[in-house]
């Protein structure tokens, strides 16, 4: 499995996109797959670089892999901020308009929807949320 740690920060999104797009890459992945992917890692480690470790930065692990029968995409994000568990919190009620909706939530969601599988674990300090998504051709 590929890693990368890096100051969990905004100025550091391209390089953890960059790192991915390498691994999906290299496995052949379909436009609309990395697409997919990509949306989900931006959100994901956004919401580490904004809220994970306030008002300090810290670090974040990345960590991506293609593997599997079926095939798929593995990535992992770890970090030691503050204990989250994102997958908790209540989908938005993307029904309602904009101004009557809950602030927050929406990136995550979208995550939700785009990858097969969404895990997380407060492990030894850390917060690990693991995202899958399958890679070979069969349609989501």
């Amino acid at each position: 499995m590929a890693e990368l740690t890096l100051t969990a920060s905004l100025e550091n999104l391209d390089q953890v996109l960059d790192f991915v797009h390498r691994q999906l890459e290299a496995a052949d992945c379909s436009e609309r797959i990395i697409g997919q992917v990509d949306l989900a890692v931006e959100e994901l480690y956004t919401n580490i670089a904004n809220y994970a470790y306030c008002p300090q930065p810290g670090e974040a692990k990345i960590r991506c892999a293609v593997q599997g029968d079926p095939l798929q995409v593995v990535i992992g994000f770890t970090d030691q901020g503050k204990p989250y568990n994102p997958l908790q919190r209540e989908d938005p009620d993307v029904t309602a308009g904009a101004e009557d909706r809950k602030i927050g939530g929406l990136g995550v969601f979208l995550a939700k929807k785009l990858m097969d599988e969404l895990d997380y674990e407060f492990k030894d300090g850390s917060n690990v949320l693991t995202i899958r998504k399958r890679i070979d051709g069969e349609p989501r």
